[in-house]
């Protein structure tokens, strides 16, 4: 899939993907929402009304109130990718969520997820 692909997609639709995949392993959408929140800095509210607005995801990154500077701490491969080797920054962006999701539905620790 293209990046320009991946950019246009609705936050909304890619919100419920992500509960799911963490959800199918025991964990909570509460759980999800927290490590949303970690990451980009929108609260559990503003998460609630984006994943069910327009807004499409690249303006989800773009527009986060406060990128967490210790996100740069997750390493490892999603969709067969090194996130750390990911040059394009709203892609990689977007993979960190990807990878904090993954680590949450293989029953990481949160403080772990979190890089606490």
């Amino acid at each position: 899939m293209d990046n320009e692909k991946v950019y246009r997609m609705k936050f909304s639709s890619v919100y419920p993907l992500l509960v799911n995949k963490a959800v199918r392993k025991g964990r909570t959408q509460e759980e999800v929402d927290e490590v949303i929140s970690w990451l980009t800095g929108y609260d559990r509210d503003a998460i609630k009304t984006l994943s069910v607005s327009d807004m499409d995801y690249a303006s989800f990154f773009q527009k986060a109130p406060e990128l967490n500077p210790r996100r740069e701490l997750i390493k490892g491969v999603i969709c067969g990718i090194r996130v750390e080797e990911i040059e394009e920054p709203l892609m990689k962006e977007i993979r960190y969520l990807d990878k904090l999701v993954d680590e949450l539905a293989k029953g990481k620790a949160m403080d772990k997820i979190l890089r606490g």
